[in-house]
């Protein structure tokens, strides 16, 4: 039995495994809320006891950067040691990878039906790949062609500075640097960066908070309720926040791809993609994507996907943990 997880600052997805007639079969699953656990520990043996589960082997993807085995949660106050973890769980090991590596793992996985196509291109299959997920965090990583197969590794490219492409951007980033001090992609294209681009254009005076908005944002998850009123065409202010954020999300896919030549294709992961997928599909984010001068054509070749499967992670951890462990070739 393999025993895998997809952690983030918000959900932890946890699976059950097995290996029958060389495919993952499901054999338990459940969600947990990351932050009203103390941690992992604390879920995975939980897990497990609940579904009286007899765990060979365990891989978890974790929103972090991962060293040698450990990894402190930057939107989450854990530490985590595999060895510590494998020690409670009464495993040999535990692997821990980062959360989006596990995501580039699991897109072998995908079918037709998990992805949505934003810009077909010319693909080349033996080509690098590049994905980008924007959640609670902004996730980056990426997969090489070594002539054989596509190798998965990750990145913490979300983390890198945050570069304004205009004027309105560049207030954007001096609003954020006066909050903050130094800004981070995260910092913008995540579900809290979206809070931070629509708080810029209403403090800016750039746009009228609606009062139904205001107050629905101090009950719920602000982002989503941004998201929302900005689809249903109900807050101009709203709408033009996930426009702004659409624009940078794509413009920062656009770079990622560069840096990795990403010829084989860009998937676009995460919680925030699949539930704005309309705004995705309008041509802002392509736009962006491929506004990058002299590099426009190389850009334009590569196909663009959004993965609507929101278990590739948690599937991409289980084939890891097979492969490692000689259950799968």
């Amino acid at each position: 039995m393999i025993l895998a997880g997809d952690i983030g600052g918000t959900s932890a997805r946890f699976a059950a495994f097995e290996v029958v007639r060389g495919a993952l079969r499901v054999v338990a699953e459940k969600d947990y809320p990351s932050g009203k656990y103390g941690g992992l520990g604390d879920i995975a043996e939980e897990f497990v006891a609940a579904h009286a589960l007899r765990v060979v082997c365990a891989c978890f993807g974790i929103a972090g950067p991962v060293r040698d085995g450990r990894v402190k949660t930057p939107n989450l106050p854990w530490e985590i040691e595999a060895p510590v973890l494998a020690r409670r769980l009464g495993l040999d090991a535990v692997t821990l990878i980062n959360d989006l590596e596990a995501n580039a793992w699991g897109i072998a996985a995908l079918g037709r039906d998990d992805v949505l196509m934003l810009n077909a291109g010319t693909p080349v299959a033996k080509g690098n790949t590049a994905v980008i997920a924007a959640g609670t965090g902004l996730g980056e990583a990426g997969l090489f062609w070594d002539s054989e197969r596509h190798r998965p590794f990750a990145c913490e490219g979300g983390h890198a500075d945050f570069a304004p492409r205009d004027a309105l951007e560049i207030e954007l980033l001096r609003h954020l640097m006066n909050k903050f001090g130094r800004v981070s992609y995260e910092r913008v294209l995540s579900g809290p960066g979206l809070r931070n681009i629509y708080e810029f254009l209403r403090d800016s005076g750039r746009g009228k908070e609606t009062p139904t908005v205001a107050e629905a944002m101090r009950d719920q998850d602000a982002a989503a309720v941004i998201a929302q009123a900005a689809l249903e065409s109900r807050c101009k202010l709203c709408m033009d926040a996930l426009e702004l954020f659409v624009s940078i999300y794509g413009a920062e896919a656009g770079n990622v791809a560069l840096k990795f030549m990403a010829f084989a294709g860009v998937y676009i992961g995460g919680g925030i993609a699949p539930k704005i997928i309309d705004k995705l599909r309008d041509g802002a984010f392509m736009r962006a994507f491929v506004a990058k001068g002299r590099m426009q054509p190389l850009l334009e070749s590569m196909p663009v996907r959004v993965i609507l499967n929101p278990k590739t992670a948690l599937h991409g951890a289980a084939r890891y943990a097979a492969l490692r462990m000689g259950l799968w070739s």
